[in-house]
């Protein structure tokens, strides 16, 4: 009998992309990129006689006719063949834990350390799992995220966050550029390095400096990691946390020109879902991390 479904990996993009209204928030729900979705549905659509499945408009990506239909037809159908599906995967073995952190305190600060905690728990297998900037904390397949605060975000009632570490922040530079700047003033003639997410940085390290004058920014990224490259590289001056550039201080690539750090009422917090049960690794991390984070804000410059 010739088979006249389509594979169940463009049902799978097709209805993640209906629940979400985005192709980019499917591909981050499957786990893949954008462009994988985009060709799974376009694959859809050929397999189906060329219909088209959606119709974009300035409110974002919305089903036709044709689409409803299809969606109404399956997504009832493939959710029971995932749920049959559950009841013969295996179990997650209790010795494993599984971790979402934002990246560049992941590579610059946690991941260096995790050797220490696995020397404690030699048993716990650490799984990394993917970072999403949008993260609603509903997924399954996280056991601990370490994410940042950000303005105007508001986090879920049953999640449970805790403040880590990251809240102030302090100007860095390369030790060639340390030498021109004798006082807070003088930053007014460098060059001025920000994060795209948080351009106010500078301005309250200003004010909190007794700055008269604006501040004029200079090149943006948005990764606190090649913000930390352009500093030691001399493009210009940093202003991050100091828990993202301890290895750069020790090793003497960045200097601290002024000796203030200023808070942001924001930074890094450990999360984890009320909702759900703790498992013995689990709370053995948490205990854990929270105790190097202490140890890192005694390093941190008054």
């Amino acid at each position: 009998m010739k088979l006249r479904s389509p594979s169940l990996v463009e049902l799978h993009a097709f209805l993640a992309v209906c629940r979400l209204g985005s192709f980019r928030q499917a591909a981050e729900d499957l786990c893949v990129t954008q462009a994988a979705v985009s060709r799974a549905v376009q694959r859809l659509e050929q397999h189906l006689g060329d219909c088209r499945l959606f119709e974009r408009s300035p409110q974002g990506v919305l089903l036709s006719e044709r689409g409803r239909q299809l969606r109404q037809l399956t997504e009832r159908h493939v959710m029971a063949l995932e749920s049959a599906t559950a009841l013969f995967v295996a179990p997650r073995a209790p010795g494993t834990l599984r971790l979402s952190v934002i990246p560049t305190l992941g590579t610059k600060w946690l991941l260096p350390r995790l050797p220490r905690f696995q020397a404690r728990q030699p048993g716990l297998d650490i799984e990394m799992r993917q970072f999403r900037h949008d993260e609603d904390f509903s997924r399954d397949d996280v056991d601990v995220w370490i994410d940042v605060k950000r303005p105007r975000r508001r986090w879920p009632a049953r999640l449970q966050a805790t403040y880590l570490m990251g809240r102030d922040i302090i100007p860095v530079c390369a030790p060639q550029v340390a030498p021109r700047l004798k006082r807070p003033a003088d930053l007014a003639r460098e060059v001025l390095l920000h994060h795209t997410n948080f351009p106010d940085n500078w301005a309250r390290w200003a004010n909190a400096a007794g700055l008269q004058r604006e501040l004029k920014l200079g090149p943006g990224y948005d990764l606190s990691m090649n913000l930390i490259f352009a500093a030691k590289e001399g493009v210009g001056i940093a202003i991050t946390q100091p828990c993202l550039i301890e290895r750069e201080l020790q090793s003497g690539e960045l200097v601290i020109p002024f000796d203030l750090p200023v808070s942001t009422a924001r930074g890094y917090f450990l999360c984890t879902d009320k909702d759900r049960p703790g498992t013995p690794g689990q709370l053995a991390f948490m205990e854990w991390v929270q105790e190097e984070a202490r140890q890192m804000a005694d390093l941190v410059p008054r």
